[in-house]
């Protein structure tokens, strides 16, 4: 089955409380699939071991420096969900995390981002050149791992999945410095760059168990508007969140010539912002004075509200796909999973 990719998402402008949650959440969560989780962890170790001591050396650094494995944790619940539990859904869910990992390594090198979770970004540690050549072997080293099944069509799906994430950052960069980018094109350019890797994942967990089209194409829904929810929150943290617990500076974005959801929101509906925005693109940074008053008028126009009413309306749209599925602790899991991501501060 073809993933559908161009599915419109709904969300809503409702702004409701969102609980804060922490590593012992999200543990909790994963529970049912830690054996798992550790499972992904090992074969990613295994994967990344080469001649080349510079590989598996890079690979362990990128590994020491966390990360939530989100997306490895959702295929693995959506394979037990459709009633499969078996090692191809942890191989599986450890071509995802090398397809996510390439892309951090590349988007950190673009961006020029010094810092990844606290730590030197690999291309501020090693070098560009280095760091172009590991992304693609990460990223080729992936696709050598899905065949290994032989399945083809879960072939198909990664592959055209990476292939609309490129196309994602292409676009993004096209759109750089572009201070008046639409709603439209920025929630476009998100399901490329995020949501599409989310909604991958969940189908093809999906598709290792005996469930229909439907059920397919559901799974597909509930990862895409988690995706969206995620990157709306992880916009969010540029403006709210606290450098020492993000993990890299706030306000990057919009130094770096990137206008998100909250930015777009007040455009709309302020000249002095759309001046103070288009001046601080044009210079590459932001004075105190200018970062003060820029938060300021985000509060006084709900700007931080009004994204926030977006992700609880993806996340909304995350739990009513999953009404495709009976009741039961893997279904319970995968709706408390959007609570999370909304509350996530880093």
């Amino acid at each position: 089955m073809d993933a559908p990719l161009e599915t419109v998402v709904r969300s809503t402008d409702v702004s409701l409380p969102i609980p804060s949650p922490t590593a012992a959440t999200l543990a909790l969560l994963f529970e049912p699939i830690s054996e798992d989780l550790a499972a992904v962890e090992t074969e990613f170790v295994k994967q990344v071991q080469s001649h080349v001591a510079l590989i598996p050396t890079i690979g362990t650094y990128i590994q020491e420096g966390g990360g939530k494995r989100v997306r490895p944790a959702v295929l693995l619940m959506a394979a037990r969900m459709a009633g499969y539990q078996g090692p191809t859904a942890v191989l599986y869910a450890s071509v995802v995390e090398f397809i996510h990992t390439a892309t951090l390594v590349h988007d950190d090198m673009i961006d020029e981002a010094d810092t990844r979770r606290g730590r030197p970004a690999v291309h501020a540690r090693w070098g560009n050149d280095v760091t172009v050549l590991l992304g693609d072997f990460l990223y080729i080293k992936s696709m050598s791992m899905a065949l290994t099944p032989d399945r083809l069509d879960l072939v198909r799906l990664l592959c055209e999945v990476t292939l609309r994430m490129i196309e994602g950052e292409l676009y993004q960069l096209t759109r750089n410095g572009v201070a008046n980018i639409s709603e439209d094109e920025h929630f476009d350019i998100v399901r490329r760059k995020t949501a599409y890797l989310f909604a991958g994942s969940a189908q093809i967990g999906g598709m290792l168990g005996p469930i229909t089209e439907a059920q397919q194409q559901a799974l597909w829904n509930y990862g895409l508007n988690i995706g969206m929810a995620f990157q709306v929150v992880d916009d969010l943290l540029d403006y709210t969140g606290a450098k020492d617990v993000v993990g890299k500076p706030v306000a990057g974005d919009l130094r770096e010539g990137k206008v998100t959801l909250p930015l777009i929101h007040l455009q709309a509906h302020s000249a002095e912002a759309r001046t103070l925005i288009a001046a601080v693109i044009a210079g590459r940074d932001a004075t105190p004075d200018q970062w003060d008053r820029l938060l300021a008028l985000m509060a006084e126009h709900g700007s931080v509200d009004y994204a926030r009413g977006r992700a609880r309306g993806f996340a909304d749209d995350a739990k009513a796909a999953l009404e495709a599925f009976p009741a039961g602790p893997e279904r319970d899991a995968l709706l408390t999973l959007p609570d999370f991501v909304l509350g996530r501060d880093h």
